[in-house]
């Protein structure tokens, strides 16, 4: 307890460096907390997806569409359960700004695939019924102040002119990682008004076919029977698993995603230098006091175990401030963005990784004047007074 309470005091003995280099600590834990929670955010579709489902696209590009009845042949692969399919809509609600993915699906057989997506009986009922419907996740919900009877308009980019949909449901992830920042709707509508439109190169197709297979091990092998049935045909299809697909969006901006991570590190190493300078001054200005202490009999490793101890109970209580406010700031960040990012949550490994790190950067920031103090000469210390 004696030992605490005069590290308390040493480390207080300068308050205004203390309190910056606190700040510096407190600040550098925080952004390496945030530019990490982003990069997770970025792989979160890719982790809640299921490696028993496969996603089959056009093999050219996802922005050209397919035949619906590519559905009637991928049914007749042997280990294929069930078959669904949904299309991007790509429409703007109120302002670009507000932006959320919107699907027209293949309502029941759609929901069948995504049971993570939990929507009351009667919701999913009324949704069914509706073809006018649509289903919301609740993080829309909760943005944009939606509740089931409302009604919604998107002006289509893709597909021109306003759409007014009902809000028949709004839908809970059975998990924290669970998507609910999307909104479906009847694929049927959107092909019967793409026809009424003169949309005749949409009609009667689909963006994707979310394939579920029986055998998860087979997905490789069910992939490749499925762009068998359509090689060298108009229409050639290239099937990967979910997890594979949502990778691909990532890799898209892979490099963006480096840099953050990149940034998230030299945050903590700017930082690592300002402690390691703080605590070299620190021991030099108490280079008589440390002889002193060995001129009464206290060992080297007591007084290097003095910085070491100084210098980590300063890290400690910042890495605890920071990873501490790294949740309120998580949460008014997602505020701010809206829906940019479907799942924003500081996890829990974040947050060990924070506390590890500014152990860290105690550690290393105290070694070089610890052993300096400890090899100083009690002579060479005295002369100083």
């Amino acid at each position: 307890m004696l030992i605490l309470n005069l590290l308390f005091r040493n480390v207080w003995r300068h308050k205004g460096r203390s309190l910056l280099t606190l700040l510096g600590l407190i600040v550098a834990t925080l952004a390496f907390g945030l530019l990490s929670t982003v990069v997770s955010a970025w792989y979160a579709g890719a982790e809640g997806s299921s490696n028993a489902r496969l996603i089959t696209r056009n093999a050219i590009s996802l922005v050209f569409p397919l035949p619906i009845s590519h559905a009637d042949r991928i049914r007749q692969v042997d280990g294929v359960d069930r078959l669904s399919w949904a299309n991007w809509f790509g429409g703007i609600y109120k302002e670009p700004k507000n932006f959320f993915p919107q699907f027209a699906i293949q309502a029941e057989s759609y929901l069948a695939l995504y049971p993570e997506y939990v929507l009351p009986e009667a919701e999913r009922t009324a949704f069914l019924k509706d073809r006018r419907g649509a289903v919301v996740g609740r993080k829309i919900a909760n943005t944009h102040g939606l509740r089931v009877g409302d009604m919604i308009t998107l002006k289509g980019t893709i597909y021109p002119g306003d759409w007014e949909f009902q809000v028949m449901g709004i839908y809970d992830g059975r998990k924290p990682a669970t998507d609910t920042a999307q909104m479906f709707f009847h694929w049927e509508y959107l092909n019967e008004e793409a026809r009424r439109r003169g949309l005749p190169r949409v009609a009667n197709a689909t963006g994707v076919f979310i394939v579920q297979i029986e055998e998860a091990d087979r997905a490789a092998e069910i992939s490749v029977q499925i762009d068998g049935l359509f090689k060298n045909s108009a229409y050639e299809t290239l099937t990967e698993t979910e997890k594979a697909f949502q990778l691909g969006f990532v890799a898209m901006i892979e490099a963006i995603v480096l840099a953050i991570q990149v940034v998230s590190y030299v945050v903590i190493l700017i930082i690592m230098a300002v402690m390691a300078n703080t605590m070299a001054m620190t021991a030099r200005e108490r280079t008589a006091e440390y002889a002193t202490l060995k001129a009464l009999g206290f060992s080297p490793l007591f007084v290097a175990g003095l910085i070491v101890g100084e210098s980590l109970m300063l890290a400690t209580l910042g890495g605890v401030i920071g990873a501490a406010a790294t949740f309120p700031a998580a949460a008014a960040f997602v505020q701010s963005v809206g829906t940019l990012f479907p799942v924003f949550e500081v996890s829990s490994q974040t947050t060990v990784i924070q506390l590890l790190l500014a152990l860290l950067v105690g550690l290393i920031a105290a070694a070089v004047p610890a052993v300096r103090s400890a090899r100083v000469r009690i002579v060479e210390g005295l002369r100083a007074i």
